[in-house]
């Protein structure tokens, strides 16, 4: 520990112990590694509950996925003859291998978690068949990304590896040398393997895990420190927690001295520092940082690394997190404390909370503190919860906070999105963080049906609970033995306002609240039941930074109003929530556990349930809170808005909805590098790079402007040719308007006047983007 490490760590304390983030004594033994351990997943059995039926589910799509397939890239770069057809989506790209990592790492989650021999099976036979490909290399790599190279081949992925060993390093966020994240990708089959050495016990894991360790050892002991920090620019994943967890398992330096040299400084050092320098970064991209910085932590004392990393969580949940407990809009952090401007389609990527509820078990280990399961449980129920489907299996990518948003599903076999990743290892370990101890006491941190056989600490018991309905929670001790800790602190949630009853063999009982746990000190045998009812009020949660932005809470259950099925559009604007007093006295409760009818609402009364249930229904989650007087302007300003956009229709000499494809089509648009998409129930496209895009619009004899329509903040360059001429260069620089604004562009008379049709094409300026644009209007002007 050096002076100054312990001096920062000990300032961003109490910087925030004064913000009241924080509540513990500023000394060392503040920030003790591993103070509280979760306890194992093979002790912990799922009791039926909805935890367990998507873990069934899981299995049952985990199951359908062949290894052969996901192993094909694996084996034909090592010169073996592929066992079954590549996947697509992302598998057909250069990020192929990424699922193989993950799906590695959700089967020992599972094994661990259900002891099914046929999961164990499973793992030893994807080692088994790396240790194979891996035996053709004599460097020891394996693996599965390829790259592309400038004429357009693909090739295999150890060629990225040595060009970056020979100081070439060129690409940018997401690509290296021809290859989509391929540093991400790596560490995709380094946590893989890792798991399945610890989880499942597989004895050929590490022998494959260290060949290839050693290899990229080497690769990265030929870069400088300016090489290296440049490298770590694009997206590594959480390769640096991978290097250091198997320093510790090996006892073995060198491997955490590489994990020390995986620090990205341009985000790390910030938040050491307690600075926020997040807006703008890529959500996803950082969060394993941190992690990685936790776990170094852990393992070598590094308090500058428990700072940054307490900083960066206490930074992202309290000013960059939605209700859900997901963050990012476009998978980008904006601007802090501004998640009211950004309610779209595009928002809470999985990844992102998935690796967040790692990071807060960290967190906890150091500081068992029950706010942190307030947010792990916030974000377990619904987020982690919403983004799997409950029948097909499938995942999401994006979970939309838009009103009327249509949450998507993957493809069993032809997405292989990260978030598909993520959501095989989330919905396979609910165990993992039920149950935690510290040497002397049994912590209950989730109120999750399950049954606990802890022979270590001879105790078993079993746990019931209507948790996230009602906030009914029983525990029956089946065994306890002369080791048993006599200490059981229940997490009391922030949700229950306080408001609880405890009974111990049915009668009323008393007890310590320690750090939001109630405590229970006896000893303990079998038979003792311990009965806690939670309050669980409705209440009202207001988005970071904008107070009259809401959400109607109950319980952990951030509540939904139901606006249909998925097959229904929904282009109405957003319901409001209007009360004079509290909106919450139209709620009544209907029959069904969860579901209420709300009078409040407007302009019509509408039905709320819990949100990560409405997987296939259209859902309105935040609400503007208004009184009557503010309802009645509101309702005046919609109709001008109406107004003003049939004016516009009317006068305009054409229009083109991009991103329409009837639109489009009228038009004869092509394009190239160019992609479709909505964002806040508008339809747009984009053009990136050297692509193009070009249409025909109708003429007119009166001078013109072009009429584009944008997103405020964001930015972008590109030219516009009018029947092959350079008409107008046009700049959008990032706004600090977060709406939709429009830009007219004159165009040269000249090009014009005959009244013929133009044909309009928009180029990017050297690699730049021209949109996303939501829509072009020919205006007279």
């Amino acid at each position: 520990m050096t002076d100054p490490s312990r001096r920062r760590f000990l300032q961003w304390s109490a910087l925030a112990v004064a913000a009241g983030m924080l509540r513990f004594p500023l000394d060392a033994a503040a920030s003790t590694a591993g103070r509280v351990t979760a306890l194992p997943l093979q002790d912990v059995t799922l009791k039926p509950s909805m935890f367990l039926d998507s873990l069934q589910v899981n299995r049952r799509y985990l199951f359908e996925l062949e290894p052969d397939r996901l192993l094909h890239n694996f084996l034909q770069q090592a010169g073996l003859p592929p066992k079954g057809a590549v996947y697509g989506g992302w598998e057909g790209d250069t990020i192929a291998g990424h699922t193989l990592g993950h799906y590695l790492s959700a089967l020992s989650k599972l094994y661990a978690q259900t002891r099914d021999v046929q999961v164990r099976q499973r793992i030893d036979y994807i080692v088994s068949e790396l240790a194979r490909a891996q035996a053709q290399d004599k460097d020891g790599y394996v693996g599965g990304l390829t790259r592309k190279t400038d004429a357009g081949d693909i090739e295999g992925g150890k060629q990225v590896f040595e060009q970056i060993r020979a100081g070439a390093v060129t690409g940018s966020k997401f690509n290296i040398n021809g290859s989509w994240s391929p540093l991400y990708t790596v560490h995709k089959l380094f946590a893989g393997l890792l798991d399945a050495d610890a989880l499942a016990g597989n004895t050929q894991a590490l022998p494959v895990l260290l060949p290839l360790a050693t290899y990229l050892a080497g690769v990265f002991d030929a870069l400088d420190h300016a090489q290296m920090q440049s490298l770590l620019a694009t997206e590594f994943g959480g390769l640096n927690e991978s290097y250091i967890e198997l320093g510790a398992r090996t006892d073995n330096p060198r491997w955490i001295a590489i994990g020390k040299r995986l620090r990205h400084e341009g985000i790390v050092d910030p938040a050491i520092a307690g600075k926020d320098n997040l807006p703008h970064h890529h959500a996803n991209t950082q969060v394993p940082k941190f992690i990685g910085e936790a776990r170094q932590f852990e393992v070598t004392g590094d308090l500058d690394s428990a700072a940054g990393a307490r900083f960066f969580w206490e930074t992202v949940t309290g000013h960059y997190s939605y209700v859900i407990g997901g963050n990012a809009d476009r998978e980008y952090f904006q601007q802090p404390d501004t998640i009211a401007s950004f309610l779209t389609e595009q928002t809470c990527e999985h990844c992102n909370s998935y690796n967040m509820l790692k990071l807060t078990r960290h967190l906890y280990q150091w500081t068992p503190q029950a706010r942190y399961f307030d947010y792990y449980e916030r974000t377990l129920l619904n987020h982690t919860m919403s983004a799997q489907h409950p029948e097909t299996g499938m995942f999401t990518y994006m979970t939309p906070m838009i009103t009327g948003g249509e949450r998507g599903f993957s493809d069993k076999f032809d997405s292989f999105w990260c978030c598909v990743g993520s959501g095989m290892e989330a919905h396979a370990q609910f165990g993992d963080s039920i149950y935690w101890q510290d040497g002397q006491s049994l912590y209950v941190n989730l109120y999750i049906p399950s049954t606990l056989d802890w022979k270590q600490g001879g105790l078993a018991l079993t746990l019931d609970s209507g948790v996230p309905l009602n906030g009914q929670v029983r525990l029956q001790v089946t065994r306890a033995d002369d080791a048993a800790p006599q200490r059981l602190l229940l997490r009391i949630p922030a949700w229950s306002e306080g408001r609880f009853a405890l009974k111990v063999n049915g009668r009323k009982a008393s007890s310590t609240l320690q750090e939001g746990y109630a405590l229970l000190e006896r000893r303990w045998k079998a038979g003792d039941v311990v009965e806690l009812d939670l309050a669980t009020p409705l209440r009202l949660e207001h988005a970071a930074g904008d107070a009259d932005t809401v959400v109607v809470m109950r319980g952990p259950l951030a509540l939904a109003a139901d606006l249909g099925p998925v097959s229904d559009p929904w282009d109405a604007p957003d319901p409001a929530l209007v009360g004079d007093a509290s909106p919450l006295a139209g709620f009544s409760a209907l029959p069904e556990p969860g579901r209420f009818l709300a009078s409040t609402t407007r302009p019509q009364a509408l039905e709320f349930s819990p949100f990560y249930a409405q997987h296939d229904r259209r859902s309105a989650l935040y609400f503007k809170r208004m009184d009557a007087a503010q309802w009645v302007a509101e309702a005046q300003r919609r109709e001008k808005a109406i107004a003003e956009r049939a004016q516009l229709k009317a006068d305009a000499v054409d229009m083109i909805q991009f991103g329409n494809e009837a639109s489009e089509k009228a038009h004869g648009l092509t394009s190239d590098t160019s992609f479709s998409a909505a964002y806040r129930r508008q339809e747009c496209r984009d053009v990136r790079g050297k692509g193009f895009v070009e249409f025909v619009m109708q003429g007119s004899r009166q001078p013109l402007a072009l009429r584009l329509r944008f997103w405020g903040s964001d930015k972008g360059r590109f030219n516009i040719l009018v029947n092959g001429t350079l008409a107008v260069e046009v700049e959008v620089e990032r706004g600090q308007v977060l709406d939709f604004v429009d830009h007219d562009y004159v165009l040269p008379h000249a090009l014009t006047r005959s009244g013929q049709p133009l044909r309009l094409r928009f180029e990017p300026q050297h690699g730049d983007t021209a949109g996303p644009l939501f829509g072009g209007w020919l205006v007279s002007v």
